[in-house]
């Protein structure tokens, strides 16, 4: 069984979409671990209510120490992919090495657009308002050691309107985030995916 872990700092709502369709049989595969660097994040309560280990790995005590110990786990617990869904702590390290191409985050842009440094939340979508794009959207990337500088795997598209506030953009572009990452991980749990450089390719 291809095994995944969800790595969250809030709600979860990402984390809920890849439930659903585990449960549904979109995804044949299995939540082995839900990891939080917040012990009040929403997500955690998600996972349990679904029968799913989680663990709180708060980063004011583990700082520069968090992505071992996330390694640690997920190691341990014999993980073949990482999803990052909605977590805002940095990867690094060893990390990094071990799970190369095995790292997918979710971004709330069309990246290269709004990302990198102090992009994320309503930040983002604040951003491309004030900028005045008409289409936004979400990205699913792998992580490397940048901010939102890895691979593109899946974009999705929205519309940007003149009445747009922050709140109904994110509301928006946040389905399409429902419907791309569990797109993502079937790809990769069907092996149909090949890394050439910066060019992702669906076999």
């Amino acid at each position: 069984m291809f095994k995944i872990g969800v790595l969250i700092s809030g709600g979860g709502t990402n984390l809920q979409s890849i439930i659903d369709n585990v449960n549904s049989g979109y995804l044949d595969c299995k939540i082995e671990i839900v990891i939080s660097d917040s012990e009040n994040a929403y997500g955690i309560e998600r996972a349990r209510k679904s029968g799913i280990d989680a663990v709180a790995l708060p980063k004011k005590q583990y700082g520069d120490a968090l992505s071992d110990e996330i390694l640690k786990i997920v190691s341990e617990r014999k993980v073949d992919l990482i999803v990052t869904a909605g977590f805002l702590s940095i990867l690094k390290g060893e990390l990094l090495k071990k799970y190369k191409n095995k790292i997918i985050n979710i971004h709330p842009s069309l990246i290269p657009s709004f990302c990198g440094k102090g992009m994320y939340g309503l930040n983002v979508h604040k951003a491309a308002i004030n900028y005045g794009v008409k289409t936004s959207g979400c990205t699913v990337h792998f992580v490397d050691e940048g901010t939102d500088t890895g691979p593109i795997i899946i974009q999705k598209a929205v519309p940007v309107f003149s009445d747009d506030t922050a709140e109904i953009l994110q509301k928006r572009v946040l389905d399409k985030e429902h419907e791309a990452l569990p797109e993502a991980i079937k790809l990769i749990a069907e092996d149909k995916l090949e890394v050439h450089d910066r060019r992702v390719l669906i076999k």
